[in-house]
């Protein structure tokens, strides 16, 4: 789901959400850390946006669906 601004909402909100636990490489862990310092935002928001512009590239159709 994305706020007014079209950035994703604070996982929080989302009674449906799942915690998943993921390894990274060290320098793509390292990449993420310098864009979410970058952004101002936690690297948990960085990634989670990552994974919906994925999913909507992806899956155009399901877009509508979030």
């Amino acid at each position: 789901m994305k706020n007014k601004r079209g950035t994703p909402k604070d996982i929080s909100q989302n009674e449906n959400a799942v915690r998943a636990s993921i390894s990274f490489p060290t320098s793509v862990y390292e990449n993420l850390e310098i864009i979410a310092r970058e952004k101002k935002v936690s690297l948990a928001w960085v990634v989670r946006d990552a994974v919906e512009r994925y999913l909507a590239d992806k899956w155009p159709l399901f877009r509508e669906q979030r």
